[in-house]
């Protein structure tokens, strides 16, 4: 067992992987010496990503990559990843660079001295990042501490280092629409702040086009937060409210001898009942979707091949058959490899 792993999901990162490669080796080399491992995981990339991960693993016997069947996601790719490493300590980071490896060294000592089983990558500054994304990012993470009952630290991605025993509670959680910074949060142990400044991406562009960072931004919400159903349900009760004083206020229209004129008024009233009521129905139809996809039971993810290992690969597919075993029992991660 490695003192060190280092997991990265990669997503049609051709142009990184050589620069990420060496800057992450020589931050481990300077961190642990030899006793670290690398794990690239593959998510569905479209260009010559998985080509490359074969090269880096054939010429490193201390790089493990994993191949994913299709595109799952950044959040389950990295789940991939962090089932199949094996070290004491495990590093998460992504592969465009912006977060840079050379901190490996800073966060094992906070780990030490401070006796944390996380240390998590708080942003000061975000460079090559455009207003709007700086702008709501910071509001997001607002609006997620405001709304969640669990205390997730702001400005912070995916960027931490975790201890074995948090990974395995980690491991534990087995639900399919994943909030990872979140679900560390919520796992406990002590957890603390590393400040630093991110940089720019390396090469390539963003996975997470606006579209995508909706998606992420309501996926996050929905995980760690009943706040969206509440908010319908008070949604509901002031268009009641508002019924009740219209109904009363037509009474009185009608006792008084008054004309009830206006039909532009009452096609609005009309329209904006039935909005609410639709983003009622879409709210409590998100919730039930979820529900859905974890009754299915489905695996999180499929592996479709590894490389490199050093040597290690069959024991990795073993432990992925065991995992098939126990897929069925709480905890189980359910991994599917293909031989």
């Amino acid at each position: 067992m490695p003192a060190l792993s280092i997991v990265i999901p990669c997503f049609n990162e051709e142009a990184c992987l050589g620069a990420l490669h060496e800057r992450l080796t020589a931050a481990a080399r300077d961190a642990v010496g030899e006793d670290y491992e690398i794990v690239l995981v593959n998510d569905g990339s479209r260009d010559g990503s998985w080509a490359i991960m074969q090269q880096l693993a054939a010429n490193d016997p201390r790089l493990l990559a994993v191949n994913l069947s299709r595109n799952h996601g950044h959040q389950l790719a990295l789940t991939a990843g962090l089932d199949l490493c094996s070290g004491d300590v495990i590093l998460i980071i992504d592969a465009d660079l912006q977060d840079p490896p050379e901190l490996l060294p800073a966060m094992l000592q906070a780990m030490r001295d401070q006796q944390a089983d996380v240390v998590y990558g708080v942003r000061k500054s975000r460079a090559g990042e455009t207003a709007f994304k700086r702008a709501t990012a910071h509001g997001f993470y607002r609006l997620l501490s405001r709304a969640t009952e669990v205390d997730i630290p702001l400005d912070t991605g995916d960027f931490r280092l975790m201890s074995r025993r948090a990974l395995d509670a980690f491991l534990g959680m087995p639900e399919q629409a994943r909030f990872i910074r979140g679900m560390v949060a919520w796992i406990g142990f002590r957890q603390v702040p590393l400040p630093y400044d991110r940089g720019e991406r390396h090469a390539g562009e963003t996975k997470y086009p606006l579209r995508k960072m909706v998606r992420f931004a309501f996926d996050a919400l929905t995980s760690f937060s009943s706040a969206p159903l509440k908010l319908a349900s008070h949604v509901g009760i002031g268009l009641s409210v508002g019924s009740v004083l219209l109904v009363l206020y037509i009474v009185y229209a009608w006792l008084s001898g008054s004309s009830i004129q206006g039909w532009t008024s009452l096609m609005l009233i009309v329209v904006v009942i039935g909005a609410a009521q639709m983003f009622v129905l879409g709210l409590m139809g998100e919730y039930i979707g979820r529900l859905y996809n974890e009754s299915k039971g489905r695996p999180l993810y499929i592996v479709q091949e590894m490389a490199g290992g050093g040597g290690r690969r069959d024991a990795r597919l073993g432990y992925v058959a065991d995992a098939i075993a126990n897929s069925d029992k709480p905890g189980g991660s359910g991994i599917r490899p293909i031989k």
